[in-house]
């Protein structure tokens, strides 16, 4: 949901089963990477308004409430690159108008979408775009991608909200955005943040801000049930067929093509909560209006990334009764993806068709995590032990609060035929002969696959990141952002846009919190 004092939540990159994938790793946030010989205007962006062409019911058209003197704060190259866009155009005051909702480009035709959802398990019924203005698709490197404005202000749905964006988050939804991508994780993607001095009312007041999102579609779970709910079984049907023609035309062959969707989301999904637990990543409001029909992370609220390893964790300080904790957020998306099969029932014809749609979450989860881990702990072989060796160390790292992201890192550097290197590991736990039990285990189910240690390193170090967005990094970047000082967004995306990689002029960006960190709470409002 986008409503203007709650944030409704949602990670980077790519959809590695048929959404979007930056596919380079390069350019800084302002760095030039065009061929273009002139400076783009906005009247040169040649939208295209597919979901526009839908019934009217499916939303309304407006115009975006302009903000007085938006000023640039930051743009991703990768972003601006997919979209055949010269990031430094985006710099430009004409195009920071346009991307602040203040000059609506000639061919776009803005609009808010309605949908409802399910919030934290209750039927919260119609929602919709609160702050979220959809100018049209561009069509980039892999075809058509639409540009929303969040923050743009008042919708018909806003319901109680304002309208509006602060820079605080709308500066961690630009860096999670990219940081995901980066990390090979499906996502939304972020454009540009703006900034305008206008004043909006939080826990105090803050300056207003306007994230451009990218993504090929922003239909949700919940754009589903709300046709759904509402008996409208027409409506119900030309959302499907739009979402199948557009995003999955192979389906169209199938005998039951909205079995066959439901099948297709429900294993998308599962293979995107295995990439946020294998990465440590938080959602924070796994609510149904905030699941992608693409599979793709949607919607950066109250996100966190796992830094003491505790399965209990909670990074969404609203979330009291902890539905969203780091250990739920497989279960919760099986339990959306049952949601969605309640609104796609009429559809499909019957009660066991959907069940049968849904009936391969658990191990398409239980396969990708699977796979996910073994490639972290960098063995290449299955074996019926593995899973007691891998719960055994989820212990001990639960049992030390370490920090998780620096493990598996760190992991890399142990040696299979001596714990000679083992001592920084050893550190990071309070029980340490608890680790030399484990590490030991370790070691012989290297030697029983002649793991080559070097070989197994650059293998490990390509799928455990040394940098994350952590809470307190982007909380600095955020607080000289407050400032007028845009350098730390800057550089915190370069760092962010090479997760994998030593950067060791950056060495500082991988360190674990301090202990100021440990008193920052993100919550719904934003």
């Amino acid at each position: 949901m986008e409503r203007g004092r709650e944030a409704s939540t949602g990670i980077g990159g790519a959809a590695q089963q048929g959404g979007w994938r930056g596919r380079d790793r390069g350019c800084g946030t302002i760095a030039p990477h065009s061929t273009r010989t002139f400076a783009i205007e906005p009247d040169d962006l040649n939208f295209e308004n597919g979901y526009a062409d839908l019934p009217p019911a499916f939303f309304t058209h407006l115009q975006p409430t302009p903000l007085p003197n938006p000023y640039f704060v930051a743009a991703s190259a990768r972003t601006a690159d997919e979209l055949g866009l010269d990031v430094n155009d985006l710099q430009k005051p004409e195009m920071v108008a346009a991307l602040t909702g203040n000059r609506i480009p000639a061919s776009s035709k803005p609009l808010a979408a309605v949908y409802s959802g399910h919030q934290f398990g209750v039927w919260a019924g119609q929602l919709g775009d609160g702050r979220a203005i959809l100018l049209g698709a561009l069509r980039g490197k892999e075809g058509p991608m639409e540009l929303q404005l969040k923050g743009a202000g008042l919708t018909p749905y806003s319901r109680m909200g304002d309208g509006r964006a602060v820079l605080r988050s709308s500066i961690r939804e630009f860096l999670c955005s990219e940081a995901m991508a980066a990390l090979g994780i499906p996502t939304t993607r972020a454009l540009i943040v703006t900034g305008s001095d206008q004043g909006v009312v939080r826990e105090t007041i803050e300056t207003s801000a306007v994230v451009t999102r990218v993504s090929p579609s922003f239909v949700r779970f919940g754009s589903f049930e709300h046709w759904f709910y509402r008996r409208q079984e027409g409506e119900l049907k030309i959302l499907a067929d739009y979402v199948i023609d557009n995003f999955y035309p192979e389906l169209r062959e199938r005998a039951n093509p909205y079995a066959a969707l439901l099948k297709e989301v429900t294993r998308r999904t599962a293979h995107l909560v295995a990439h946020w637990q294998a990465v440590g990543f938080m959602h924070g409001v796994l609510n149904t209006d905030n699941m992608s029909i693409l599979g793709l992370t949607l919607d950066y609220g109250p996100f966190g990334f796992m830094e003491a390893f505790n399965p209990h964790h909670i990074c969404n300080h609203t979330d009291q009764q902890g539905r969203y904790s780091y250990a739920n957020q497989p279960q919760i998306g099986h339990w959306n993806c049952y949601a969605l099969g309640q609104a796609l029932l009429p559809l499909i014809g019957t009660v066991e068709e959907t069940e049968e749609a849904l009936a391969d979450y658990q191990d398409d989860f239980a396969d990708k995590i699977d796979e996910l881990l073994h490639a972290k702990l960098g063995l290449q072989t299955r074996q019926d032990s593995d899973r007691a060796l891998m719960d055994e160390l989820f212990n001990l790292l639960q049992q030390s609060h370490v920090d998780y992201t620096s493990f598996f890192r760190a992991l890399s550097t142990i040696e299979a035929a001596s714990n000679a290197g083992d001592q920084k590991l050893r550190d990071m736990f309070i029980y340490r002969e608890h680790f030399d039990a484990w590490a030991a285990q370790y070691r012989a189910r290297l030697q029983q696959e002649n793991s080559e240690d070097a070989q197994r390193r650059l293998a490990m170090n390509r799928v455990n990141p040394k940098y994350i967005l952590r809470n307190y990094l982007a909380q600095v970047a955020i607080e000289k952002a407050q400032q007028k000082d845009f350098s730390e967004v800057a550089r915190l995306l370069q760092v962010l846009e090479h997760p994998f990689d030593e950067q060791p002029e950056h060495e500082a960006y991988a360190a674990v919190p301090p202990d100021w960190a440990a008193h920052l709470e993100v919550s719904c409002s934003s």
